[in-house]
């Protein structure tokens, strides 16, 4: 939708938060831990200025927009802004003090703060201040860009993604001497995006031992390299293994008899916000008896392998009514393999329908 003079003011407020969001989305990937937020200041209809969060330490969307703006500020400029303005203290100064003093008379806020100690807050000051506060604007769309950040500023937990690539039958299975992939180039360089959009990656023992993997981010410009994580019961993993001796080797953690509960509590201490489980199949079959999946991405391959290798072990639901059931399905084909993103739902009986 472009904007016209002609549109009401809610369609015009939407219409600038989107291009906010798309700012915003620049920074998706590298701002961890904190949120991507994007900012526009617009003046008679025309953007005048645009700025992003970049990443940890470095300005917030506010004042890289407030400081881009050439030429003289318009009295009747409006800041748009994905997410409420922080109004405490952290890396940087609170962004509410800065549009107080930019002399803002109007501000169009997407989500609210998630942090519930902060929620409100800032639009309180800056109410208090005089200004003009709109906020709920593509509320939805604003908040689940930063789904992983919301769910660890409130739990601590960092928001767990499970990906898999399989046969249509559901299967790992291949012959002996085959490659271990069963999915195609295409459909890896789209996982590739997903890793770059999170904090960590995370294998069980055996995956390492089996597929040596690199677990690194290729051919996505820009990206940061995500922590490479493993679990073992016992160690006695392969010293030469390239999450031990490539060039990313610092930021390989490993940890050893501990359940998969105790590794992302840790992990969430260690300000990592995302993980993406890549396997294997009992790695991702206890998170899933444990409930611990915020969201699936599976790749599924146009091929039947059959054999005893399933994408996904573990016990498994009793029964079917206790598995875990999806919502907010989306598929999309990428190359000849289909990519399924959901989210799984554990206590789906009591969602109302």
């Amino acid at each position: 939708m472009k904007y016209s003079r002609e549109m009401a003011e809610s369609d015009v407020h939407e219409h600038f938060m989107r291009r906010a969001l798309n700012e915003a989305k620049k920074g998706a990937g590298l701002t961890s831990p904190n949120p991507a937020v994007g900012a526009l200041l617009v003046a008679d209809g025309k953007i005048v200025s645009r700025g992003h969060h970049r990443g940890p330490g470095l300005p917030h969307a506010e004042i890289e927009c407030l400081r881009n703006v050439r030429g003289p500020k318009s009295k009747n400029a409006v800041l748009y802004v994905t997410l409420e303005p922080c109004s405490t203290t952290g890396r940087t100064p609170p962004c509410t003090d800065a549009i107080i003093a930019a002399g803002i008379q109007e501000l169009i806020v997407g989500a609210i703060d998630p942090n519930p100690r902060h929620a409100g807050r800032g639009l309180e000051q800056l109410r208090a201040a005089g200004i003009r506060v709109h906020y709920g604007v593509l509320a939805s769309e604003c908040a689940l860009l930063n789904e992983a950040f919301n769910k660890w500023i409130q739990t601590r937990r960092p928001f767990v993604i499970a990906k898999c690539g399989m046969s249509l039958d559901g299967r790992l299975t291949r012959l002996p001497g085959e490659p271990r992939r069963l999915t195609s180039a295409a459909a890896r360089r789209h996982a590739h995006e997903t890793r770059a959009q999170v904090d960590a990656i995370l294998i069980g023992a055996e995956t390492l031992r089996q597929d040596n993997p690199r677990l690194t981010v290729r051919d996505i410009k820009g990206a940061r390299q995500p922590w490479r994580v493993v679990i073992s019961r016992a160690g006695n993993l392969p010293r030469r293994a390239h999450l031990f001796t490539d060039r990313f080797a610092d930021r390989t953690l490993l940890y050893r008899n501990k359940s998969l509960e105790a590794v992302l509590r840790d992990l969430g201490t260690k300000e990592i916000t995302s993980v993406l489980i890549e396997g294997g199949g009992e790695v991702l079959g206890h998170a899933f008896d444990a409930r611990l999946i915020d969201q699936i991405r599976f790749y599924i391959a146009p091929l039947m392998t059959g054999g005893p290798v399933a994408a996904i072990g573990g016990k498994g639901a009793d029964a079917s009514e206790r598995g875990a059931h999806l919502t907010d399905i989306h598929y999309e084909r990428v190359g000849p393999d289909l990519c399924v993103r959901a989210y799984p739902i554990f206590d789906w009986r009591n969602v109302s329908e």
